[in-house]
């Protein structure tokens, strides 16, 4: 089984990794005795009545009640345990996130791991790594980012992560796909040297991101420029 995100202490950080038992228990632990009773009814409502029932499901009324009832630190997991407890699909995730607000569109794109195996809910990342909303952005470089993104989109996904300042510890995978990225290099000290020449600050994330690209790198010919601008 894939691991689903839990919930965070905000929308944009890293997330911890877990499976769906091990974070409705968790959970639980952290909830009153009144919000442990919705969250119970809500999941046991969601597994008997998956489906779409007049305009919209019982369990997508449940989306749109968590916060209120479970607190909004705790919201974006509880969205996540009733979209896998409703079984959603490709078809199902895509209403949710079209016509949801930007929590419930980024519980949407936490649960996405689990919820569709293949790459049919790409266009939902993508969507999101198109906003100026932090807490989609991370939530966007998650998992099923790192599985299915092509390596072009993957790379510009990193990139958004530095523009608007989600740490680069929301990117799922990120060591294995930047390991040995020349390209991924070049456009990083491209991004670099414009902030430099603009006298504006360089993310340290940046440098992190870089150090990963040449890891198991061959070194550079003698006198070839580095990323860094500096010669070897």
């Amino acid at each position: 089984m894939t691991p689903l995100h839990p919930d965070t202490d905000s929308p944009t950080a890293g997330p911890l990794l877990t499976t769906p038992s091990a974070l409705r228990a968790r959970l639980a632990a952290r909830l009153t005795d009144a919000a442990r009773s919705w969250l119970d009814r809500a999941l046991d409502e969601a597994a008997a009545h998956p489906g779409t029932h007049g305009p919209i499901s019982v369990w997508e009324l449940r989306l749109a009640e968590a916060g209120r009832r479970c607190g909004p630190e705790h919201a974006d997991a509880t969205r996540v345990l009733i979209l896998h407890a409703a079984r959603a699909d490709t078809e199902a995730v895509t209403r949710v996130y079209r016509q949801g607000t930007g929590p419930e569109r980024r519980a949407v794109l936490h649960a996405l791991p689990h919820l569709v195996p293949g790459p049919d809910a790409l266009p939902l990342v993508e969507d999101a790594l198109r906003a100026n909303d932090t807490g989609l952005v991370a939530a966007a470089v998650g998992p099923y980012a790192a599985r299915h993104l092509d390596a072009h989109q993957w790379r510009h996904a990193v990139l958004k992560c530095l523009f608007t300042g989600v740490p680069v510890t929301a990117v799922a995978d990120l060591a294995r796909r930047a390991r040995g990225d020349a390209e991924l290099a070049r456009m990083l000290g491209d991004y670099a040297a414009e902030r430099t020449a603009a006298g504006r600050p360089v993310p340290e994330d940046l440098y992190r991101v870089l150090a990963l690209t040449e890891a198991g790198s061959p070194p550079p010919p003698p006198g070839a420029a580095d990323p860094h601008g500096k010669e070897s």
